[in-house]
């Protein structure tokens, strides 16, 4: 007797995810491809205080079911925290998410119909497409580094709008600030929600950071936001991965749409998450440890492109990230297919991500997204000689 057949979407996914995830088995391996934090930069004494604390005063409010938006507290920090003078946020426009990827998922849920149009930042952020898989969306690629990019045009009919102003995955762009209040005025003019999806926001390492789309969008009047943008936000590259809380800043109404997808989600976020976080806010403890972690990141970047200059001229254009967690590569020999040389690297001991991955329809095969702020400088250098040498081996039939 056969069993129902798997749900269709399953087939749209790609096997270059599957090689890099299980790459990690490989003996010896430079992991360049992951968007990893150092576990150096963790605050494990002060996370574990914060946790004992959370449970032994506040046992009756973690250790239950928490509200569905989140702690009211915790709400009202995140809105405190991101007001500036033009913009007022009150609780009403926070929900409290399992980490950012989950404010993706709900985003999906609210505002995708079964074959829905995305204007996506190209190349886009390979969780999100795996987020949006679900539902078989189409995607419009907005480009907007190129030149007569048209803002209006990109978000006009589209369901929303998906971009990471801040040091894009995969390729670590700075949105500058003319295109950021063109993106603003377009979904104004098209009424096209804007995602603004922020995880490497505090993680400038040249230049002071720009204003967020969020505060942008701003009108300047009293009581709760009620903008277009919605603001995705997280703990996990200022703090640590492991807590999966994240927030998300919208106006009201989206709020309360999003509340009803979490809904039939996960229902609710760890209280021992949320009170922590609560805890870590009014402890000053991520600003604490931010200059750390922006030494640390800043150095391995320079370590990195330092090495890539060395050994990987001759095949790959890039440029320098002024912050985030990754340089984009790409090849400037057609011929030069990374999803080959994914293979090939991972046998000479190195892996990278692939470009086909950052694209819905996968045929981008061109370039290479490489991560420097799991490894140290020296393992750095040693995995860009090796994918030098890989490169050499696929492109000399050598492989």
């Amino acid at each position: 007797m056969s069993r129902p057949a798997f749900a269709s979407w399953l087939s749209q996914t790609n096997d270059v995810t599957q090689t890099f995830l299980n790459a990690g088995q490989i003996p010896d391996l430079i992991n360049l491809a992951g968007g990893l934090p150092d576990p150096s930069i963790w605050p494990v004494e002060e996370l574990a205080q914060l946790a004992h604390k959370a449970v032994a005063e506040h046992p009756e409010a973690v250790l239950a079911y928490p509200p569905i938006e989140g702690f009211a507290e915790l709400r009202h920090l995140i809105a405190q925290r991101f007001s500036t003078g033009g913009l007022t946020l009150t609780r009403q426009n926070v929900l409290i998410t399992t980490a950012g990827m989950q404010g993706l998922d709900l985003v999906g849920k609210a505002l995708l119909d079964q074959g829905g149009l995305i204007a996506a930042q190209s190349p886009a952020y390979l969780g999100a497409l795996d987020a949006w898989r679900p539902r078989l969306p189409s995607y419009r690629p907005i480009r907007l580094q190129d030149e007569g990019f048209d803002p209006v045009a990109a978000l006009d009919g589209a369901q929303f709008c998906y971009c990471v102003p801040n040091f894009s995955n995969p390729t670590g762009r700075l949105v500058d600030l003319p295109m950021r209040q063109a993106m603003v005025e377009a979904a104004q003019q098209t009424g096209t929600w804007l995602v603004e999806d922020d995880p490497y926001g505090m993680l400038y390492y040249d230049g002071a950071p720009l204003p967020r789309l969020l505060e942008l969008s701003a009108t300047g009047k009293p009581g709760p936001y009620d903008g277009p943008v919605i603001y995705l936000g997280t703990l996990s590259k200022g703090l640590a991965p492991g807590l999966r809380l994240g927030w998300v800043i919208a106006a009201p109404e989206m709020i309360t749409a999003l509340i009803t997808a979490k809904q039939g989600s996960d229902m609710c976020t760890t209280g021992i998450s949320q009170q922590m976080a609560i805890d870590a806010f009014k402890t000053g403890l991520p600003e604490r440890i931010l200059p750390h972690i922006l030494d640390l990141y800043g150095s391995r970047r320079n370590a990195l492109c330092a090495a890539m200059a060395e050994h990987l001229t001759p095949w790959f254009d890039w440029q320098v990230p002024q912050g985030g967690m990754f340089v984009w590569a790409r090849a400037k020999d057609p011929a030069l297919d990374t999803d080959k040389l994914l293979k090939v690297a991972l046998s000479h001991g190195v892996c990278v991500t692939p470009s086909s991955v950052f694209d819905p329809e996968g045929q981008d095969r061109g370039a290479i997204r490489v991560n420097f702020t799991l490894n140290p400088a020296e393992r750095l250098a040693e995995g860009t000689r090796r994918l030098a040498r890989a490169v050499d081996a696929l492109l000399s039939g050598k492989a």
